[in-house]
C-alpha cells in the first residue's frame, strides 16, 4: 500500500513539474527572433558578419543567460542591451528555444585559437 501511495505521489508531482521545466516557446520565439537576424542572419548562423557570434545550435540555458545578463547590465554591449533591455522572462525563454533548435554551423576551436 505504501508502495502505491509513493508511487502515485511520484507521478502527481512529475506531472505538475512538467509545465515549469518546458522552457519556450517556438513559435514565438520564431517570430521575436526577426529583430535578431539583422545581425545574427535569417538561420542564426550569423552569415552576414562573421563577427556577431552564431546563435543556432547553441545550449537553450546559454543563451537565456546571455540575454538575461545583457537585460541587467552584467554584459556590456551597447546594441545587445538595446535589444535585450524590454524582453520579459518568457520572451527571452522564447528566443532561446527557438535558437537553440536551428540546425547549428558551430565546430571547434581548432586552428582558430593563438598558440595552435
Amino acid at each position: 500500500m505504501t508502495r502505491i501511495f509513493a508511487s502515485l505521489a511520484i507521478s502527481t508531482l512529475a506531472v505538475l513539474a512538467t509545465p515549469a521545466l518546458a522552457k519556450g516557446d517556438l513559435d514565438a520565439g520564431k517570430a521575436k527572433a526577426i529583430a535578431c537576424q539583422a545581425c545574427h542572419g535569417t538561420d542564426g548562423n550569423a552569415g552576414i558578419d562573421p563577427q556577431y557570434p552564431r546563435l543556432a545550435g547553441q545550449y537553450r540555458d546559454y543563451l537565456a543567460r546571455a540575454l538575461h545578463e545583457y537585460r541587467s547590465g552584467k554584459r556590456t554591449n551597447p546594441i545587445m542591451a538595446g535589444f535585450a533591455g524590454p524582453l520579459s522572462d518568457q520572451e527571452i525563454d522564447d528566443l532561446a528555444a527557438y535558437f537553440s533548435s536551428l540546425p547549428g554551423k558551430l565546430s571547434t576551436l581548432h586552428g582558430h585559437v593563438q598558440g595552435q
